[in-house]
C-alpha cells in the first residue's frame, strides 16, 4: 500500500506543474487525498469488515468532494485532479497511471449483481464531465473527452468524443495526457464534410441547369439559389464552425 502512495505521489508531481512540494501534496491535493484514504478503506473491505470501509469513504466523501466505494481496485499512480463530484462504483478497476478530471462519472447502467462497473486500463485519461457507464472495458492509452458518455468497449489508443463517446481516432501513438487542446471537433468534421459534398452537387446542379438554358435559350425566373438566402445559411454554418471559410 505505501509503494502504491508513493507512487501516487511521484504522478502528482510529474503531471501537475502547480504541485510544489510533498507536504503541499498531502495538505492541499484533494484527488490524492481521496484515493490514498481509498486504499485503506479498500484494504479493510477486503477483510471483510462491516460498516466501517463504507464510513470511511463517506467520511472521505464529505471533506474532498469525492466518492469512491471501498470495493473499487485502484492502480497504482492514479491521479484524480481537483476531483470535485467525481464517482467511481464499487465493481470499477482503475489501471495504473490513469488521469481523472473533476465530474468524471464511472458508474453503473442498472440494478444487476456482479460486475457492472467500468475499467479502465493503464494511461487512460478521463476529461472533465465524462461519463462511464456499465461493465465496459476502456484500453490502454485511451483519451476521453470533457462531457463524453461512454457505453461501448474501446479499443487501446483511441479518442473518444460525444454524446454516445464515438471513436474519432485510433493509433500505437502513445497518450499525452495534459494535451487537452488536440481533441478533435467530431461534429464540425462531419458538417465540413457534408458541406463539402453539398457544394459538390450544387455544381453539378448549376453545370446541368447551364446546359438546359442554353439549349431552350431561356432563362428560369425561379432559379433555385437565391445568393442572399444562402450566404445567410452558410454564415450559420461557418460561424458553428468557428471559420472563416469552408475552404
Amino acid at each position: 500500500m505505501f509503494k502504491s502512495i508513493k507512487a501516487d505521489l511521484d504522478i502528482v508531481r510529474e503531471r501537475d506543474p502547480a504541485a510544489r512540494g510533498m507536504l503541499e501534496i498531502f495538505l492541499c491535493y484533494p484527488g490524492f487525498q481521496a484515493v490514498s484514504l481509498h486504499r485503506i478503506s479498500h484494504r479493510l473491505w477486503t477483510l471483510g469488515l462491516p460498516l466501517i470501509p463504507r464510513l470511511l469513504s463517506q467520511l472521505t466523501r464529505s471533506f474532498t468532494g469525492i466518492e469512491i466505494h471501498p470495493g473499487a481496485q485502484i492502480g497504482k499512480g492514479v491521479f484524480i485532479d481537483h476531483g470535485m463530484g467525481v464517482v467511481i462504483g464499487e465493481t470499477a478497476e482503475i489501471g495504473n497511471r490513469c488521469l481523472l478530471y473533476q465530474g468524471v462519472t464511472l458508474g453503473g447502467t442498472g440494478k444487476e449483481s456482479g460486475k457492472r462497473h467500468p475499467t479502465l486500463e493503464e494511461n487512460v485519461v478521463v476529461g472533465a464531465g465524462a461519463k462511464v457507464l456499465g461493465a465496459i472495458k476502456v484500453g490502454p492509452n485511451t483519451r476521453i473527452g470533457a462531457g463524453s458518455v461512454v457505453v461501448r468497449d474501446v479499443e487501446a489508443d483511441s479518442t473518444v468524443v460525444g454524446i454516445p463517446g464515438r471513436v474519432v481516432h485510433q493509433s500505437g501513438v502513445r497518450v499525452n495526457p495534459l494535451a487537452h487542446s488536440a481533441l478533435p471537433d467530431a461534429e464540425a468534421n462531419v458538417i465540413r464534410n457534408l458541406m463539402e459534398r453539398i457544394d459538390h452537387l450544387e455544381s453539378q446542379v448549376r453545370t446541368l441547369q447551364n446546359s438546359l438554358e442554353a439549349v431552350t435559350d431561356g432563362h428560369d425566373p425561379k432559379n433555385i439559389y437565391s445568393g442572399e438566402a444562402q450566404s445567410l445559411k452558410d454564415k450559420e454554418i461557418i460561424e458553428f464552425l468557428g471559420e472563416k471559410n469552408l475552404n
